[in-house]
């Protein structure tokens, strides 16, 4: 069976660029302003406040794969590291490259895809008309076609979540990550033009998940 794991990254736009009724609606009563500080942090968690800064894509069988991310003003070329190649482009064509290469495997591995990277790619394609080649979301309870992890790994909610390095970490995986590089610090890196630091984080992630997955096929998968 052909399976690609896959994880993005992502940033918020900036609030004091979007119109001013969406920023009412946004900060509601706009009373706390450290309620409203804080939501204003988060705008890169929600599809229609952010965007995709990266996408990675990695074969678990051939441990090759791809990083399709953004790098706005910058001419970078392609760059092949550790069997990951890694590409430049708009936000757009990041989400048509995705749909190419979903469309060829018959599973995929996410960490967490459900609750979060597979609604926002789909929402996403849908404010830049992007034709989607697949569906990301199939029936929750049965791992043939989409094997999300952490509903695997608390048992469809049985036990309580943990972060995904918490997980490498317990079942001592490697999980290396992008020196000073932090999911909370990809919204500062992409404003310091850190383009291809964001890419290197989001494949880092996509390994330590392709890792998780292998044990928990080989001695958790009943």
């Amino acid at each position: 069976m052909s399976r690609i794991v896959f994880d993005i990254e992502t940033i918020g736009a900036n609030f004091d660029e979007l119109p001013e009724e969406a920023q009412k609606y946004i900060l509601k009563s706009g009373e706390d302003e450290k309620k409203n500080k804080e939501v204003k942090e988060k705008l890169g968690l929600w599809p229609l406040t952010g965007e995709i800064a990266a996408i990675c894509l990695l074969n678990p069988d051939t441990n090759k794969g791809r990083v399709y991310f953004q790098s706005p003003g910058k001419n970078t070329e392609p760059v092949i590291e550790g069997g990951m190649e890694y590409l430049a482009m708009g936000e757009k064509e990041i989400l048509e490259k995705f749909w190419q290469e979903i469309k060829n495997y018959n599973q995929f591995i996410t960490f967490n895809g459900r609750g979060f990277d597979c609604p926002y790619i789909m929402l996403r394609s849908g404010v830049l008309k992007v034709r989607p080649t697949r569906n990301l979301m199939p029936y929750r309870y049965k791992d043939d076609e989409h094997i999300d992890l952490l509903d695997q790994l608390t048992f469809y909610g049985a036990f309580r979540r943990f972060s995904l390095d918490f997980y490498c970490r317990t079942f001592k995986l490697d999980s290396a990550k992008t020196e000073g590089m932090s999911g909370d610090k990809v919204q500062e890196y992409f404003k310091k033009g850190k383009y291809l630091e964001i890419a290197k984080y989001c494949a880092d992630d996509v390994r330590a998940t392709a890792g998780l997955f292998e044990r928990w096929e080989k001695y958790i998968r009943a």
